[in-house]
Order: structure tokens, then sequence, then C-alpha cells
């Protein structure tokens, strides 16, 4: 066996004694009488379950074709010996799927995968024209949501004068939402002729996009004495007031300087709550960008491209085209991308990624 496939086993070995040694604390009546400690004990066998599972079925193929070849070194009937040759070939093509198999769950996480996600759309770049496609951006989110039949409501929104928008967070719902559009993150350029260009010149602006996973209350703690929470009546286009009370709700954090603002449910409470989720999985992405900057340059590549000052895709309007720069083999449609038929993308970025995590996290195994 390869130095390289030793350690990888070694390292499937370690996760399945884990899953032993957390089986048997989850047994001791000390932890179970202690909410907090089994709970988290809980989650971190339920993460670790699938990967034990796939070591179990590994190892029970892989003994079964060193039975296979033990056979064929000290049989000497030719019949025996092919039979265990063609098990031997079969068992290879089992245990080379499995190995495929269990290197994506080594970098899956499927808590993280299924949470619902907050997204933030602004415009950068480019005045109204920005604006613009920020709105059409928004559709394209809400189209996907639609599509896959998750529930998509707006947190907060600042519209341009022209009823483009400068600003916007929708709140997405639904079953691995958080997986499906994780690689939203970035900037998003346009290259189109404005619906104000009388010489027909093509302009190129951008839109920022953040997803920001929803954060459990147990995973962050906010201490209530660095909050400043702000009332005001929340307004539209132009300043125009939406309502007559002061239902709109901006917290502000004063360790991280994080502002957010939540103003479109009527009632005062209904807002606070939206935007103190929101806090979290902002403070929550906070805390991870400070720990991604510490790692060393290999991690850094890895997940650089989720950076959100990255251009990650272009729009052109001219050519029809989208390129998205990450997975650049292939061109989509623009409309059929704006209409929210992003899964043949969305693949091409999921394998893309997948497959640098799974490089990397074979360099920690053998480093």
């Amino acid at each position: 066996m390869s130095e390289k496939k030793e350690g990888f086993y070694f390292f499937l070995k370690g996760l399945h004694q884990k899953y032993e040694d957390i089986s048997t604390k989850l047994s001791n009546p000390d932890i179970v009488n202690n909410k907090k400690e089994y709970k988290n004990l809980s989650k971190e066998i339920s993460k670790l379950s699938p990967l034990n599972d796939k070591y179990l079925e590994f190892k029970k193929f892989n003994d079964q074709r060193d039975d296979a070849k033990e056979l064929i070194e000290i049989s000497d009937e030719a019949e025996l010996i092919e039979m265990a040759e063609m098990e031997v070939s079969e068992l290879d093509g089992r245990l080379l799927q499995l190995e495929n198999e269990i290197k994506v769950l080594m970098v899956s996480d499927e808590v993280a995968d299924n949470r619902n996600v907050f997204l933030e759309i602004r415009a950068g770049a480019g005045g109204n024209e920005a604006s613009l496609f920020a709105s059409d951006l928004l559709r394209m989110y809400t189209r996907v949501a639609e599509r896959r039949g998750w529930k998509s409501e707006i947190v907060s929104t600042n519209l341009s004068a022209i009823g483009g928008i400068k600003e916007i967070v929708i709140y997405i719902k639904g079953k691995k939402a958080n997986k499906y559009l994780k690689y939203e993150s970035g900037v998003h350029r346009v290259q189109r002729v404005p619906i104000t260009e009388s010489s027909g010149r093509i302009h190129t602006s951008t839109v920022t996009v953040a997803v920001m996973s929803e954060i459990d209350d147990v995973e962050i703690e906010i201490n209530s004495k660095d909050l400043r929470i702000d009332t005001y009546r929340a307004s539209g286009a132009g300043g125009q007031h939406v309502n007559k009370t002061e239902s709109a709700i901006r917290i502000t954090h004063f360790p991280s300087g994080i502002v957010v603002s939540c103003q479109d449910e009527s009632s005062q409470h209904k807002n606070k709550d939206k935007a103190m989720k929101m806090l979290k999985s902002k403070l929550y992405e906070y805390e991870e960008n400070k720990k991604k900057s510490e790692q060393s340059s290999a991690r850094k590549e890895q997940v650089g491209s989720g950076d959100r000052s990255e251009k990650i895709r272009t729009y052109n309007f001219p050519q029809s085209r989208v390129t998205d720069h990450r997975v650049s083999e292939k061109n989509f449609n623009v409309e059929t991308i704006l209409d929210g038929s992003l899964d043949e993308l969305v693949r091409m970025l999921t394998d893309h990624f997948t497959k640098i995590l799974i490089n990397n996290k074979l360099k920690e195994i053998l480093a």
C-alpha cells in the first residue's frame, strides 16, 4: 500500500475510534445528565456517523479482498485462482467507488449544507445601472427559490431613486439552501447597454453578493452590553414612509462594527427577531473570516474564491453569455441563468470546490 493510501486509511481508522469513544461517552450517566455536553457529543457523532458507516463497509470489502489475494497465493487450482482473481477485480472496483464517496464525505458538512441563508445584494460600481442589475439578481435568486420550493422573504431594502436596488437582504429557507447558494458570494459583473445610453455604448457595472448561513443560538453568544438597538420609521424609495410607527430596527454591534437593520415587517418585535438572526449570521461569518486569514497559504487558496471582493462571474448581454470565472470551461445563456436555472452551474462549482477541498484535506492527513 502506498504512503498516501496508508495515511488516508490511518486517518479513517482514527475517525472510527473517535466515533467509538463518543458512543461510549454517550452511554455514561454523567454525560447524559449534562444536557449541553450530551447535545454537543450527539451532534458530533451524528456528523461522524456517515463516515463511520462507509469506513466499516470499506473495511469489510478490503478484508474480503485480502482473503481472495491470499487464496490466489496459496492455491494451486487454476479454476479457484481464476474465481479469486475475478473477485479481487470486482472488489477493487467497489473499494475505489467507496474511497471516492469517503473523500467527499470527509469535506462535507450536512449541518452547514442544510442551513437557511441570508442573501445580501449590494449595488457596486456603475451607479444606476448597478442598482438595476441588483434588481435582476434579486429576481434571479427569487426564481431559484421558487424552482426549488424554498421560501424567500425580504428582510431589509434600500432602493435607488430610479427603482433599482442599492442594497437588499433576503432570507431564504429551504432544504440544502446553503449548499446550493454558498458559492454565489462575490462580485457579479454585468456588461450591457443601459436603457439610458443613447449611443449604444456597453457599460460595465458590478454587484456584490454575500451569502450568510443562519446560525443557531447555541453556536454564537452575543453580550447585550455590546449592542445598541435603535428604532425608526421604515421608508421606501426617496424617503417615503411606508408606515407611521417606529417599527424598523437597527442593531449596532460595537466590537465588530457590524450594523444590521430590518424594516419589512409591520411589527417591531418581528423586525428585531430577524435583525438579531442576521447579526448572528454576520458575526459568524466575521469570525470565520478571521480564522481563515490566519491559515496557511494553501488554505487561503482553498477558500479564496468565496471572498466577496473577487469577481466571480460576468453576465455579458451583447453576447448573451454568462461566464463563471471559477469554472470557465463552459459558458451559460444569460437569460436562462437570470431566470434562476442554476442547477448545472451549481453542480460544476460544487465539483470544482469539492476536488480542491479533498486535495487539501489529503495534504493535511499526509503532513
